[in-house]
């Protein structure tokens, strides 16, 4: 066999890895051929089967339609390096390269008919011959083939023969093909002959083409370009962002936007949904893609390792439960039928999706949608067009892997099929959260969170809110507390409330009861933090109203208290000297935490941090100063016991005179005196 002709050893090997998605046909004579990795002396070739299983039938070639070529000139927008790419066709023949859909054949049109007021340029079919094939001798400024099935059956000499016929002719010729890793060299090596990489050129620069183009009225034009909202146009048309997509962002601007007065954010609410029918319609036969999809959907923004994990675990879980029981018997738990054979790169264009790398505290790696709104599109689409899948989902979803980012677009995944099925979908939860997953109750949570205010699975999700508060099941239980975290959702102070409340109240001695009564400990602090003055007001209030009856509740405030002192002691400060009811709460709860042997210590730090800052600003003085009146009146004994600590301890003890003061108004029921 010749070797000359093609790069050898691992370089190959590297190359057909790359341009794998397509038939692969394995030549080894005497040799086991198998789907895996075949190495050694063996010629591996890259061909597209003839439609029917016949052999490919004469070649052909025509003319590019003049209306095409005259559009592709006029919304040309020069990529970077096009100068280069001009200078290099002057050798007769220039290779291509470039990812599909990024503007690739409107370069090479525009390459051959450069100079030239109305060209004759002409396409040859992809599987063309070239040790038959020849230029015409005259009348052609132009030769384009997109895509040969095998780059490497290029032969040197076959194209070496046609640059004088084509010099003679005063044509040039472009072969188009897809990029791949370490290809240029190869094929420079291989071929002899410039080897130019096709960049995509600026989308904002391809859009303001075609919306000029689009439309004689460029006042109208500017005019609905000045309409939109800040930072609607970097989301319309995002860094990255292929030159098709941005030329269908200009077409549904011109007719949605500037024709029809749809605004930006409609605009782009359409092309997303446009584009989400399209991957789900590309996807509707291959479960591999239909897989990434649906990871994308969900984990678009993570790193890739995140997405193609879950994919994995989407495509194991499909499968059915008999071939998945032998996978998790094997060593390794990865079934055979996962191997991708499709590079990422043409995952990634099939799915109208990019990876983003930068350079922070690390390189990110990471994967999403070109327009995040196709997520929803998504949703909409499959819960409407294919509900048996919603099932399959929930089992999915119940597992998403340990990492916050990763539980939190699980439940709004989860969420998304609840409002686009209008609630319906939520008859699955139930399992969701039970799933023997250590996440399941917090992806439970986000998705009933999210979805309490929607105006179609709002009902639903409060129906599960208020069932789940009485249940004896942990998990169910757990899951009421994660939806009230004031980060998952918009369940409602009061809502949230009154349900950490039940679910306190109805705890049992079971050994998952104190778990849950901890992550409603931490919930409440968290609201608090999160909350506005109202909201923490309201929280305030209703701590007042549980520390009256002994039980959980009571001793759940106390625990908690201390904590939400230190949270913001300048706002505390502010509402004590300003609002009457928020300084009765504070000092009814600081004594409260106080008498709780098991919150005296945390309480008592609290307050020593209070003294120290108020040492150095004259607003928490003041407000320091009545919170000591006030507990000087109410006279508890755990208020007592902090002034007898803080009068016995060190001399750089802070609030030592506060403190000697108010023990003094204690002692002799007198007024405290007000410090200077």
């Amino acid at each position: 066999m010749e070797t000359s002709e093609i790069p050898q050893g691992g370089d190959l090997d590297t190359l057909v890895a790359a341009l794998a998605g397509r038939e692969m046909v394995v030549v080894a004579p005497h040799g086991t051929v198998n789907t895996g990795l075949v190495t050694g002396g063996q010629r591996h070739t890259v061909s597209h089967p003839a439609e029917g299983g016949t052999e490919a039938g004469p070649m052909r070639q025509g003319p590019v339609r003049a209306k095409h070529l005259e559009l592709a000139r006029r919304r040309f927008v020069p990529p970077p390096g096009f100068e280069d790419a001009l200078a290099a066709l002057d050798s007769g023949i220039t290779v291509l390269l470039g990812e599909p859909g990024t503007g690739r054949e409107t370069h090479a049109l525009n390459l051959l008919a450069h100079g030239s007021e109305e060209p004759v340029l002409v396409q040859v079919d992809r599987a063309v011959n070239f040790s038959r094939w020849g230029p015409r001798a005259q009348g052609v400024r132009g030769y384009l083939v997109m895509e040969p099935p095998d780059p490497f059956a290029l032969r040197a000499w076959d194209l070496s023969r046609l640059e004088t016929p084509l010099a003679e002719a005063g044509a040039r010729l472009i072969i188009v093909l897809t990029d791949a890793p370490g290809l240029a060299s190869a094929l420079a090596d291989h071929l002899g002959m410039p080897v130019v990489r096709h960049h995509p050129p600026d989308a904002r620069k391809v859009f303001s083409v075609h919306l000029a183009d689009g439309s004689s009225d460029e006042e109208a034009c500017a005019k609905w370009l000045r309409a939109l909202e800040p930072g609607q146009l970097d989301e319309l048309l995002p860094e990255g962002l292929p030159p098709r997509y941005a030329a269908r962002a200009a077409e549904a601007a011109l007719r949605l936007g500037v024709a029809g007065g749809a605004t930006g954010a409609e605009v782009l609410r359409h092309v997303a949904r446009t584009e989400g029918a399209e991957v789900v319609a590309r996807s509707q036969t291959d479960p591999v893609l239909r897989a990434d999809l649906l990871a994308v959907t969900v984990y678009g923004g993570l790193h890739r390792s995140v997405v193609t994990e879950r994919a994995g675990d989407l495509l194991r879980l499909a499968r059915p439960r008999g071939e998945r029981d032998a996978d998790a018997r094997s060593p390794s738990g990865h079934p055979a039928a996962d191997t991708r054979l499709r590079p990422w790169p043409e995952t990634l264009r099939l799915l109208g999706a990019h990876r983003a790398q930068c350079a922070g505290d690390g390189i990110t790696d990471t994967v999403s949608f070109f327009w995040p709104a196709v997520s929803e599109a998504v949703w909409e689409i499959l819960c409407r067009d294919h509900a048996d899948l919603v099932a399959l989902l929930h089992s999915w979803l119940a597992a998403p892997g340990p990492e916050p980012e990763q539980v939190e677009r699980a439940g709004r995944a989860v969420a998304a099929m609840a409002v686009a099925t209008g609630g319906r979908s939520m008859e699955h939860l139930r399992d969701l959260a039970l799933a023997p997953s250590r996440p399941a109750p917090q992806v439970a949570g986000w998705c009933l969170g999210a979805a309490v205010q929607d105006p179609a699975a709002g009902r639903a999700a409060v129906d599960l809110l208020e069932q789940w508060s009485v249940t004896t099941a942990a998990p169910l239980r757990e899951t009421v507390v994660h939806a009230c975290h004031p980060h998952r959702g918009q369940v409602t102070e009061e809502q949230a409330l009154r349900l950490l409340h039940r679910l306190m109240t109805t705890q049992d001695d079971g050994k998952d009861a104190l778990s849950v009564v901890a992550a409603v400990a931490e919930t409440l602090v968290r609201r608090f933090e999160a909350g506005d003055s109202g909201a923490r007001t309201t929280v305030l209030r209703r701590m007042c109203d549980w520390t009256r009856p002994e039980g959980v509740p009571s001793l759940v405030t106390a625990l908690c208290f201390p904590m939400m002192v230190d949270t913001d002691l300048s706002w505390w400060s502010d509402q004590i000297l300003a609002d009457a009811e928020v300084a009765s709460s504070t000092v009814q709860l600081t004594a409260h935490a106080l008498n709780e042997s098991a919150a005296f210590a945390a309480m008592r730090d609290a307050l020593l941090n209070w003294c120290a800052e108020a040492a150095c600003a004259e607003h928490q003085a003041l407000a320091l100063s009545e919170l000591l009146d006030g507990l000087v009146s109410a006279r508890q004994p755990g208020f007592l016991r902090w002034l007898l600590a803080v009068d016995r301890g060190p001399v750089t003890m802070p609030g030592k005179e506060s403190a000697a003061q108010a023990l003094a108004a204690w002692r002799g029921e007198s007024p405290v005196p007000k410090s200077d």
